[in-house]
């Protein structure tokens, strides 16, 4: 985009009050240049046929499996793009994340290949699988708030207290690039892909599908949010920015009640569609992707599945794409839902 717009945060630099962040919206183009870094150190993620789903949906369904990465989760593709480019004054102080994990172990995992401190705000009641993980990639991980949202506001603090570069999980352009390389290997692998559907939180996932899949191969973009932290999906259908109070779903890696503003942009633009699905409709396609693929999925990756159902004979006849966007999902929760 020509009108580049930027965001004022604190300086590490004891001389300098403020540095200026870019907030411009990536293009194509940022993907394929992200791409180039992503692939040094991260490896390729399989698209895999799903017979059960093809045949329960009348459908050619493909599974994007991210969750195959290094961290279990899609984010770190951001995270390796993002902190690959970081200003040599940030890294002494240090990067700053807040995460309910899957951002937080992107940040991590980044900052150790790159050898940059980092600390992780995560809720009181994270997913102490995601914590432990946060922490084996070298991160401190800093418990504060109920929520997301709560961690977030800390995190945002000490970054401007202590001169910490924050990493957003979605306000962050070159996050956004990294993470739509994915819809490049979509491509290359299945060139006539009709339509994929990934799941939204803070919506960067499904704003780089829209920057590749969407944009460049020309097929319909969906994103999926649970019902009951829907504030990225009221944004888009209503036109506004406002947070929710509170937010309640079991699938923590979409439970976030702010919408985003540099992601809301690119899926205004781009975005063919935004649903909801119900938790019990998440924890069934958990069950589902368990008892008949044979795959461990959070509930962020099956809501995605679930909204697939939903739409059912939208999708007949084509050729689909679901992203599986993570696997962490706690253990006592991954056995409760699926009895096991």
């Amino acid at each position: 985009m020509s009108d580049r717009r930027y965001e004022r945060v604190p300086s590490p630099d004891a001389t300098t009050v403020f540095e200026y962040h870019d907030l411009t919206a990536p293009t194509p183009r940022d993907v394929y240049e992200a791409r180039r870094v992503v692939s040094r150190y991260l490896p390729r993620t399989p698209l895999v046929r799903s017979e059960p789903l093809s045949a329960r949906l009348d459908a050619d369904v493909y599974l994007k499996r991210e969750d195959t990465l290094p961290t279990g989760a899609f984010k770190v593709r951001g995270g390796v793009n993002l902190v690959s480019r970081l200003p040599a004054e940030f890294r002494d102080p240090g990067l700053v994340a807040a995460s309910t994990g899957n951002h937080g172990q992107s940040v991590a995992y980044a900052g150790r290949e790159f050898g940059v401190p980092v600390v992780v705000a995560v809720p009181e009641d994270a997913n102490p699988d995601k914590v432990a993980a946060m922490e084996a990639l070298g991160a401190r991980v800093e418990h504060h708030g109920d929520d997301y949202d709560d961690a977030r506001e800390w995190a945002e603090s000490l970054a401007a207290d202590e001169g910490y570069r924050y990493v957003h999980s979605a306000n962050e352009p070159r996050l956004i690039a990294g993470v739509g390389t994915a819809g490049l290997e979509v491509l290359e692998d299945l060139p006539d892909v009709d339509a994929l559907v990934c799941p939204v939180g803070g919506g960067s996932s499904a704003a780089g599908y829209c920057l590749t899949v969407g944009a460049v191969g020309g097929a319909d973009v969906v994103g999926v949010q649970a019902a009951g932290a829907d504030a990225m999906y009221r944004g888009f259908h209503e036109g506004h920015l406002d947070p929710q109070e509170t937010v309640e779903t079991t699938a923590e890696g979409i439970a976030s009640r702010v919408p985003f503003a540099l992601t809301m942009e690119v899926l205004r633009e781009r975005l063919d569609d935004m649903c909801r699905v119900t938790d019990d409709a998440i924890r069934d396609a958990m069950e589902l992707c368990f008892r008949e693929d044979h795959l461990v999925v959070e509930g962020a990756s099956a809501a995605a599945v679930a909204a697939a159902l939903d739409m059912g004979e939208d999708l007949a006849g084509r050729t689909v794409v679901l992203q599986l966007s993570g696997r962490n999902v706690d253990t006592e929760k991954f056995r409760r839902v699926v009895g096991a």
